[in-house]
């Protein structure tokens, strides 16, 4: 294992700021995983850290296949992430918003630019990320729809969906779009939640990773027998909304099915204790995504299900 100083960041009142790359075998640039972007992303940094941490045995034992390169940088925004503040703590800005990046812009402009010239020109990019609002996803990977998505590559993680999501435009200056313009081909990990450490949803993301590096031929190693992801759209998606604000009392979890009518959850009076309204299902479905704090706003995302005919 190599270990690379990415990017360093001084400090009047607190130490420096630096992003590491370890780097696995030597050759072409097969493989890049992108940790934490976020202060938030507990679970990304695990997931980062148990890769890491399977690499060096893998290494250790003789078992990367020789002429293959694979690096991870665990984690991008640990000055947030020692304070639990999402965005970069300087300026509360998103480095995942701000790539391909400027070398001599904003800060997380040249974390940004810093960290692309890094991970530019590998053949694929895991990118352990997170979702905007808080909440729980069923283990999954996405790309974002650019034209260069690869339709049929994003199916050898093995998890139950391969979502190619149709590219907003703030979307244009992640990671994962980024990625794609340049030549990378780019896949977005979403694994459970984000600020605390969910080993369930973990373990699969990690095995998926794994069964990945195998069915490239980049590690050695036995292939899995589980099937191909599923492939969904946005329009395979519908979208549950809270009609009330109130406490979230959900009765349903991801990666259930669930039928047309059912009972998902409900909102409930913080004050009187009753029964505002009934979350129910509006068709048959697995239940893709589901809101995770105690208290929910009115028109807010409760649940989103992947629908089933």
């Amino acid at each position: 294992m190599k270990k690379e100083l990415i990017f360093e960041l001084s400090s009047a009142h607190r130490e420096k700021q630096e992003v590491f790359g370890y780097t696995f075998g030597t050759g072409s640039k097969a493989l890049a995983i992108v940790g934490s972007m976020r202060g938030t992303e507990l679970q990304q940094l695990y997931i980062a850290s148990q890769l890491v941490k399977f690499l060096t045995q893998m290494e250790r034992e003789g078992k990367l296949v020789e002429g293959v390169q694979i690096t991870i940088i665990p984690v991008v925004n640990s000055y947030s992430m020692n304070i639990g503040k999402r965005y970069f703590t300087l300026d509360n800005t998103d480095i995942n918003r701000m790539f391909p990046g400027y070398l001599e812009g904003e800060t997380t402009q040249r974390i940004a630019g810093k960290l692309f010239d890094f991970v530019k020109g590998y053949q694929v990019g895991i990118s352990l990320t997170s979702f905007y609002m808080t909440g729980e996803f069923t283990p999954h990977v996405r790309t974002l729809q650019t034209g260069y998505e690869d339709r049929e590559l994003g199916k050898k993680f093995g998890l139950s969906y391969y979502y190619i999501r149709e590219t907003h435009p703030q979307e244009t200056a992640t990671l994962n779009y980024n990625w794609q313009i340049w030549g990378t081909k780019a896949f977005s990990l979403y694994a459970g939640g984000t600020d605390t450490i969910d080993n369930v949803s973990a373990q699969i993301a990690i095995d998926s990773v794994i069964q990945f590096m195998v069915n490239m031929g980049w590690i050695e190693g036995e292939l899995s027998e589980s099937g191909e992801s599923s492939l969904i759209f946005d329009d395979d998606l519908q979208v549950v909304m809270s009609e009330r604000a109130g406490i979230f009392y959900k009765t349903r979890e991801i990666s259930t099915y669930v039928k047309s009518g059912e009972i998902l959850g409900e909102i409930i009076d913080p004050i009187c204790g009753e029964s505002l309204t009934k979350i129910l299902a509006p068709s048959d479905g697995e239940i893709f995504y589901t809101h995770s704090e105690a208290l929910i706003f009115e028109n807010k995302i409760a649940f989103i299900l992947v629908k089933r005919s």
